[in-house]
């Protein structure tokens, strides 16, 4: 076979640029599609030059995207509506020419060449940016896989010899079929097709590896004509090759079951706290969906850069060409934004998260993306508590990452309602004397009268514990109460004393309390040993004072009045 020789036709297309927002019709509408391409390189020019350079006027919305990138509260539909139909124009090359990304994983055989199966986009999906070298890529239980399948046929040259002609023609080439599999299993097969869409449905699994797999098979004919002088003996016969071809992808089955708790404080406010063992949006209290709380993760858009650029390659060269079809992808990560409740001023208020602490995942984003990523450790938001003036149960919804999958809500095994109930906190002055005070401080149930006994486990999810959070606060110091529900403090600084019960989560806690307070004063005079002090003290400072003045008093008793008035006449 002749020697390949590649040939770049478009100058700088390893970098090339998304188009132009409006200038293909993709589904969406111009401002839409500015926001798609988070990858692309953010050199800003100014709306006078842009007229110039195309001749229109843009939108404020593309003039946000160009010089910067535009993230999502959620997960946006416009990246699988523009992948969708941006598929629509990726076209193979023909029997003797093969259309492929320079990622393809290339199968040669006898007459087949250039041959592969690629996984083009699978959504909805979102890839996760959770930590570096951690980026899973979550796709939804029902969706589409859409692949890109090329291959071109070597057809042998002729020859002849003395009276012999050998000549080979192509007489069938195809697709034979297409296949989905889930870890080897077969999900979904379609007819051949260069540009398969496979609709698949996945229940029950946590992860998979998904393969795109496409059987080829050509056909040719090979006649042999010998010339016998008064006829000419002709042998056809036909040779067939098939050639298997695959693509695979490691994905996350991203099938949510969350679980809620719920609480009523004794003004009568509602509390909730959800729980789900993945990265999740977040949820909303009311039907209306006016008040939300949503965790630490926000979204953006970009390209796959892999296909940005094909390659077209023949019998006698091949050469890069730019892409008609380019996928996008959801990405979540961690804003610094933090998590976050709606109505921002008198909306829930968000009382505890947990989660999973992890690095920044900076690194994983790549060049040209200019999101507000947290840039130190943060944690994953598994978990979010609120505490809320109205909650509407039978209306609780909760999203996730990947667009479309809300989470089924599942009740605990061990029940979801909380018991929230006041405490009583106590303090006195239990001893005392003119340098100290001993408080005693006595914590109990309101409701039963039973001593409350705290503790201070470090526990990084909350749900489900079986000890007891929570500390007091008194003089600037942190005290527990022990197993009768009481804690001693001594002060030494006269003053009023307020104890606070800083209680643990109702997240962690059955029952839990709200937080009270108490006030004790001290001084040393409260006592008849601090009067004798005090009085000894101040005799004591006085001690001076009145022996100058005995002695005063007696030198004028020595001299008498008239010695003096003749001593000073």
């Amino acid at each position: 076979m002749a020697a390949l020789f590649v040939t770049s036709l478009v100058t700088g297309l390893a970098t090339a640029s998304p188009p132009r927002p409006g200038t293909e019709g993709n589904g969406l509408t111009a401002n839409e599609s500015a926001t798609l391409w988070s990858r692309d390189a953010d050199n800003y020019i100014s709306q006078e030059e842009y007229q110039q350079r195309y001749g229109e006027d843009r939108s404020a919305v593309h003039q946000v995207a160009n010089g910067t990138d535009i993230t999502f509260k959620q997960p946006p539909a416009t990246a699988a509506t523009w992948t969708r139909n941006d598929f629509e124009d990726l076209d193979a090359g023909g029997a003797d020419t093969s259309m492929h990304p320079q990622h393809a994983d290339l199968e040669d055989g006898v007459f087949i060449e250039d041959a592969h199966a690629t996984i083009f986009a699978v959504q909805p999906s979102t890839r996760g940016h959770l930590e570096s070298g951690e980026t899973p890529l979550y796709i939804a239980p029902n969706g589409t896989m859409r692949g890109f399948i090329d291959y071109r046929v070597r057809v042998p040259n002729g020859s002849s010899s003395g009276n012999t002609t050998i000549s080979w023609s192509l007489t069938e080439h195809e697709i034979d079929e297409v296949r989905l599999k889930k870890n080897g299993e077969t999900i979904a097969e379609r007819d051949g097709s260069h540009t398969p869409a496979l609709d698949y449905q996945i229940e029950d699994d946590w992860s998979a590896n998904l393969t795109l797999e496409a059987e080829i098979s050509v056909r040719l004919k090979k006649t042999v004509r010998t010339d016998l002088g008064d006829q000419t003996d002709v042998d056809i016969t036909y040779r067939t090759e098939s050639r298997n071809v695959s693509d695979s992808i490691a994905v996350e089955i991203y099938d949510l079951s969350a679980y809620p708790y719920y609480a009523e404080y004794p003004n009568g406010d509602a509390g909730v706290a959800i729980f789900q063992s993945r990265p999740w949006q977040g949820y909303t209290l009311t039907e209306d969906g006016e008040a939300r709380v949503r965790g630490v993760w926000r979204f953006y858009t970009a390209r796959n850069t892999n296909w940005d650029t094909l390659v077209r390659s023949n019998r006698t060269d091949s050469a890069t060409v730019e892409s008609d079809a380019i996928p996008v992808y959801v990405h979540a990560y961690p804003s610094r934004i933090g998590p976050r409740a709606e109505p921002v001023r008198d909306g829930p208020e968000i009382i505890d998260i947990w989660g999973t602490d992890r690095p920044s995942p900076v690194g994983t984003l790549g060049e040209d993306i200019n999101i507000d990523i947290v840039n130190q450790s943060y944690t994953t938001t598994y978990g979010v508590a609120v505490r809320a003036e109205n909650v509407d149960r039978d209306a609780l919804q909760v999203a996730g990452i990947v667009r479309g999958v809300n989470a089924s809500i599942v009740a605990p095994d061990a029940g979801s309602e909380r018991q929230l109930r006041r405490s009583n906190l106590t303090v006195e002055v239990l001893q005392q004397n003119e340098s100290q005070a001993t408080l005693r401080i006595e914590l109990r149930d309101n409701e039963t009268g039973a001593p409350i006994v705290l503790s201070d486990p470090d526990r990084r999810y909350p749900i489900g514990g079986a000890t007891r959070n929570g500390y007091i606060t008194v003089a600037e110091q942190r005290v527990e109460t022990n197993a009768s529900g009481v804690a001693i403090v001594t002060i030494d600084e006269p003053g009023i004393y307020t104890a606070r019960y800083h209680p643990g989560s109702w997240l962690g806690h059955d029952p839990a309390y709200v937080s009270a307070t108490a006030t004790a004063r001290w001084h040393p005079l409260g006592t008849i040993d601090g009067w004798f002090a005090f009085i000894f003290e101040v005799g004591w400072q006085l001690i001076p004072f009145i022996v100058m003045f005995y002695a005063g008093k007696r030198l004028l008793r020595m001299l008498g009045p008239e010695d003096i008035f003749q001593r000073n006449p």
